[in-house]
């Protein structure tokens, strides 16, 4: 099987994936009903698109195109409330966060579907403890070769995405001392981790094409890679974000990344190059672990620094790109965040401290989703 070609975009528009959880409002616990909230959404108005995991007590959302904030966030608000009032008929909460704070893998059932049973087999208990929640952010691309450079430029910024969306501090009724642990559970999977370091279209069909011969893949979606390039939609995709506990941090989320792309294709402020990937892993655990506390080691430099002052660095840098996308109140709430050192999983271990209960944790992340808090 070829690669196939590279769909042209528009450059910089964006769409945006969430991966949700679905809880019962008597315990909070994850509850196996996406069949029924699919059916209930059957006839949802707008543009927005929302389908099953591969868990039954999870859905995705995804977004129409968008180029400017405002609507983006829109959009996502209005898919929020039709969400809510859907779950509400079920008498189901809808949450964000990476994971589930104390579900237990084997309790998981495999959503009914050729891909998913796939995933199953193959990946065996692998599939069901992927019962995390993740945001995937897509960005347009004129051409292959472009959307290859913005991914290798966009992975210096990794550590950025993961502390600023990171929402997963507990797993199965424990904290892990992890702002992120959901990305534990992609690291698990053979062929996660980075993108192979090429900046052509036609070099990276030559890297496809060897490794379908291995029969080791079939199709890109066979990739876990922490940015991959989607062909068939012209976009590159990030998807090492956690599912954050707002509407409104997803899309500030989105607005970050496409201020970023703007800056890197308008003035080229460095080159990507195989050496930035020395120390990817190590920022990438710093940031998963630490949070907004983490150790950034500068790819270019080799100078340490703290992670969140890179962060607010990068903002102040990129403020002219994201006023021209309407992103200014965006990242004006990330860099706030930041500067506090606050992000979703300081505020889940905070309500854990205040009300010792992990299901009340999930009842106020459940009330924060829907915009009540």
């Amino acid at each position: 099987m070829s690669l196939q070609a590279f769909t042209t975009s528009q450059p910089l528009t964006l769409g945006v994936e969430l991966e949700l959880q679905l809880v019962s409002t008597h315990d909070f616990d994850l509850a196996p009903q996406a069949e029924d909230l699919l059916r209930v959404l059957k006839n949802h108005t707008g543009t927005w698109d929302v389908k099953p995991e591969i868990t039954r007590s999870m859905i995705e959302i995804g977004t129409s195109i968008q180029r400017q904030h405002a609507v983006l966030l829109a959009e996502l608000q209005d898919l929020r409330d039709q969400l809510s009032r859907g779950a509400r008929k079920l008498n189901i909460g809808i949450a964000g966060g990476g994971t589930h704070a104390y579900q237990h893998w084997s309790q998981q059932k495999i959503f009914p579907g050729e891909r998913f049973h796939y995933i199953s087999e193959l990946y065996g208990y692998l599939a069901k403890q992927f019962t995390v929640f993740g945001q995937h952010v897509h960005v347009g691309c004129e051409d292959g070769d472009r959307a290859l450079w913005l991914l290798h430029a966009l992975s210096r910024y990794v550590p950025h995405f993961i502390a600023l969306s990171a929402s997963s501090p507990f797993v199965q009724g424990v904290d892990t001392g992890f702002h992120a642990a959901r990305l534990n559970s992609v690291f698990a999977f053979p062929l996660s981790g980075r993108a192979p370091f090429v900046l052509t279209w036609e070099a990276f069909g030559q890297y496809f094409d060897k490794m379908t011969r291995t029969g080791v893949v079939k199709s890109m979606k066979d990739f876990y890679w922490d940015i991959r390039p989607k062909p068939e939609f012209g976009t590159i995709e990030i998807r090492v974000f956690d599912t954050p506990l707002t509407i409104e941090r997803a899309a500030a989320l989105a607005g970050y990344v496409q201020a970023l792309g703007s800056w890197f294709l308008a003035e080229q402020p460095f080159m990507p190059q195989e050496d930035d990937y020395l120390v990817y892993t190590y920022n990438r655990f710093q940031a998963c672990r630490f949070g907004m506390d983490a150790v950034y080691v500068d790819p270019a430099t080799g100078g340490h620094m703290p992670l969140r002052e890179h962060i607010m660095r990068t903002i102040d840098q990129i403020a002219g790109h994201a006023a021209a996308h309407g992103a200014s109140s965006a990242l004006h709430l990330l860099r706030g965040e930041a500067a506090a050192g606050q992000n979703d999983a300081r505020w889940l271990r905070e309500r854990q401290r205040e009300e010792q209960l992990l299901a009340e944790v999930t009842r106020q992340a459940a009330r924060r989703f829907r915009g009540r808090d």
